[in-house]
């Protein structure tokens, strides 16, 4: 039978703080709002404090902006200017690598699928593969110098002597890198976008053993989305605009060939083949033959007599 205590024992169960949050249960849908936007920015700041590395302490932000944008905002002020400055401008070269890239494409693309434009077909395929090789021989290069920072850290002793462990990570990116240049340009930046996201996993896990400056792990975060979104936008650009299989610049070479062909084929002077003077009827009912033969002069005489 349900009684009095088994009531108030469940409606205490009901009323528990969570095991999760540690916070009373909700009792109304505005409550259980208030909780999911709650949650939702300790999420938020958890993600923060990941991206600026495990050594991010909340002692290093202000009281009050324990949050994502206050945690971001903290540690990018801590990012020396000129880091930031020479950070930002040696991404220019790789976003316009990039953006050169989609838009040879687009006009590769076009120039295959028989449209007219400024550029020849093959000029535009010539083009759009050295714009790729561009870009993937700066990706090359750019991990190679994200490398190399370490042995100037280690040189520098930031944070003791690691020894061949700094070094080794330092010249990773290097061993990984420079190999890509012998890979189709496709491949090769697919194989650079998982380098440079394996580099910044390692470069966060440095930050967080004290490898590198505090504001280390964000910095090469956002360079890392900065890099990874040129990467996916020139593969995104040249599989969605770019001369596909059977609609590439060999079939537009063949339907110039045959259209060159029809062109000298029509500018030739054939003689046509006129009738000759022999035309066939057919044959009266008590004829032997099925088919009279009969010469044109005489079925022309022949007619004239039937109008006169």
């Amino acid at each position: 039978m349900f009684t009095s205590s088994a009531f108030w024992q469940l409606q205490h169960r009901r009323t528990v703080a969570s095991t999760v949050t540690n916070k009373p249960a909700s009792q109304s849908f505005d409550q259980a709002a208030l909780n999911i936007k709650e949650e939702a920015g300790n999420s938020a700041a958890d993600i923060a404090k990941v991206i600026a590395g495990a050594n991010m302490t909340n002692d290093a932000v202000k009281t009050g902006k324990d949050s994502f944008l206050g945690i971001t905002g903290t540690i990018a002020s801590e990012v020396p200017r000129p880091v930031l400055a020479f950070g930002l401008a040696g991404g220019i070269p790789y976003i316009g690598a990039s953006a050169t890239t989609v838009y040879l494409a687009y006009e590769a693309g076009l120039a295959a699928s028989g449209i007219p434009i400024n550029i020849d077909p093959g000029v535009a395929l010539t083009v759009l593969d050295q714009a790729l090789n561009v870009q993937v021989t700066y990706g090359a290069v750019m991990l190679s110098f994200l490398g190399a920072l370490h042995w100037g850290m280690e040189f520098a002793e930031l944070g003791g002597r690691k020894g061949y462990a700094r070094l080794a990570l330092g010249a990773a990116p290097v061993i990984f890198a420079w190999p890509t240049l012998a890979l189709q340009p496709m491949t090769a930046l697919l194989v650079q976008w998982a380098g440079f996201t394996g580099l910044w996993w390692a470069d966060a896990r440095a930050t967080s053993m004290g490898w590198a400056p505090k504001w280390y792990s964000q910095y090469r975060f956002y360079l890392s989305i900065l890099v990874g979104t040129c990467i996916i936008g020139s593969l995104a650009g040249c599989s969605y605009w770019g001369p596909v299989a059977g609609h590439g610049f060999m079939a537009h070479d063949l339907e110039l060939v045959r259209e060159q062909r029809k062109q000298l084929l029509d500018k030739k002077n054939v003689k046509k083949i006129e009738a000759g003077p022999v035309t066939a009827r057919a044959a009266a009912s008590g004829d032997e033959a099925y088919v009279k033969l009969t010469k044109k002069q005489e079925e022309e005489g022949k007619d004239s007599e039937k109008k006169e």
